[in-house]
């Protein structure tokens, strides 16, 4: 959430999905303080519309600016039993955070700590022993992802990890 938009208690949402369409047809949204995502609080949705680059929500009990801007930088978070079904081999960016992070060879190179959206394609920082890497979502690169056994297993291009200390 970004701001007030208006008097009446409408949110600025900053969108960051690939299927912003979806957005509109939703009952409920769910929102949650950046410092506890895990929790989150559910508001039924009275309107909904594009503006410019952002959504416009209005969120029931939001009636007047002040109401609306207690919830700014809040999160939007949507339930995994309500989001929409992706293609094979595609992910959602939070079901990698987390994934344990291994060579073929299986040395642990560590843990994906955040997606990076280029553009061209997203790339996931890896932090552990070698300190914090950076390994583009290619083919070439990411071998298999099983999101069962949060087992990532990668072949770094030359040059990609830091050379051995010895």
């Amino acid at each position: 959430m970004s701001k007030p938009h208006g008097v009446w208690g409408e949110l600025r949402v900053k969108i960051i999905t690939d299927y912003p369409e979806r957005l509109e047809r939703r009952v409920y949204f769910y929102l949650a303080h950046p410092d506890s995502p895990e929790k989150t609080d559910r508001y039924e949705v009275e309107k909904c519309r594009f503006h410019k680059e952002t959504l416009l929500l209005k969120l029931g009990n939001l009636n007047d600016r002040d109401s609306a801007d207690e919830l700014r930088g809040m999160l939007v978070r949507i339930p995994i039993e309500e989001a929409v079904p992706l293609e094979e081999g595609e992910y959602y960016h939070f079901q990698l955070i987390g994934a344990r992070v291994e060579t073929e060879g299986g040395e642990l190179l560590g843990q994906v700590i955040e997606v990076i959206d280029t553009g061209a394609n997203d790339v996931y920082v890896v932090r552990g022993p070698r300190g914090e890497l950076l390994l583009p979502a290619l083919d070439d690169v990411i071998l298999d992802l099983d999101l069962d056994s949060n087992l990532m297993v990668v072949r770094p291009l030359p040059g990609m990890l830091p050379e051995d200390e010895k």
